[in-house]
């Protein structure tokens, strides 16, 4: 097994899971036939312990076609099934939409919730809704500044600004001199976080590409243009791994010969690392976050503990390069990285 290298020490807990669980609500991101392996591997899965069903729900701002929240949902339904828990799992990309799932995940009176931040002024109210109903809430991915203040009782996740600079390092390493920031999700504060965080520790020139993530098409045709027009360019960050393949065929049209890095890791990403159409990529595990965002609630619920001290208990970041593309192969193939 390969030495990951960490740009600092960062908290991360892993407890061994079982088979995943099915949910009550499914994410539209993993396809027909996946849902079906879910629901055939949970079937087989069996509860580590005897304590009382409680109903979890976890509530996220992804979007359609995210692979990423397929991890952290495989990640949550894992530790459901070790648990217990009957898992509910239900996301919406536009806040208003995901504060009402919020809402109603409180009116089902769920035993806890799992919630992610990313636009957090319309998911206060929310928040402070399941928390006045006494339900312990777990912020996870996106957040962390706000979750304490929101009344979760803590966030699990990488801290955004942290992993940014880790990229600017990383680049410092590497010599390059002008970086391109591409956000795909403008509102959203994590992402102005990881670029900001960029910009603190390179050394050279950081630039930001807003596009539209909804339409890959129009991301390329964005980053081709502004790759064809900037030939001084010579680092292209994504903040999302389905974002690197297009940034690959996007660099390819215009005749770049800038880096493509990213954030985050998912099958693609690896063979990227492994083929060298990739420079390196940040994982911040969202497996991890998954299992033990529930994990968590189930203590709190089962013998009152609580992670991290206040603070946010820390996930990654960890920077992946081309030798470790082969260690971590099998795991994203499973879907577990």
């Amino acid at each position: 097994m390969a030495r990951f290298r960490t740009w600092r020490t960062w908290t991360g807990i892993a407890l061994a899971g079982a088979l995943s669980l099915s949910l009550a609500g499914c994410s539209s991101t993993g396809g027909k036939r996946a849902e079906d392996a879910r629901k055939a591997a949970a079937a087989q899965g069996k509860a580590a312990v005897n304590t009382p069903r409680w109903t979890i729900a976890m509530i996220t701002h992804s979007g359609d076609g995210d692979t990423f929240w397929d991890i952290v949902q495989s990640g949550a339904e894992q530790a459901a099934v070790k648990d217990n828990i009957n898992f509910l799992y239900s996301h919406d990309d536009e806040a208003q939409q995901q504060a009402q799932l919020v809402d109603a995940a409180v009116d089902k009176k769920v035993d806890g919730i799992i919630v992610t931040l990313a636009k957090p002024d319309a998911m206060k109210a929310a928040v402070a809704r399941a928390v006045k109903a006494g339900i312990p809430v777990v912020t996870v991915n996106s957040g962390s500044a706000e979750s304490k203040e929101f009344g979760a009782l803590t966030h699990i996740g990488q801290d955004e600004s942290i992993a940014g600079e880790a990229v600017g390092e990383e680049l410092n390493e590497r010599g390059r001199k002008n970086a391109l920031c591409v956000l795909h999700e403008q509102g959203n504060v994590g992402h102005e976080q990881r670029c900001d965080g960029v910009e603190e520790t390179f050394d050279g020139k950081v630039q930001r590409l807003y596009v539209t993530g909804t339409s890959m098409p129009d991301v390329q045709s964005a980053l081709e243009a502004k790759l064809q027009t900037d030939k001084s360019v010579d680092a292209v960050v994504t903040l999302g791994a389905p974002y690197a393949d297009t940034a690959v065929k996007a660099k390819e049209s215009a005749n770049s010969k800038a880096e493509i890095d990213t954030f985050d890791l998912n099958a693609k990403v690896a063979a990227g690392l492994k083929d060298g159409s990739l420079g390196f990529a940040v994982d911040q595990q969202p497996y991890l976050q998954g299992y033990e965002a529930v994990d968590l609630l189930w203590l709190y619920r089962y013998n009152a503990d609580v992670l991290g001290g206040g603070q946010p208990v820390l996930t990654g970041p960890q920077i992946i390069t081309a030798d470790d593309a082969d260690a971590l192969a099998d795991y994203t193939k499973r879907g577990t990285r």
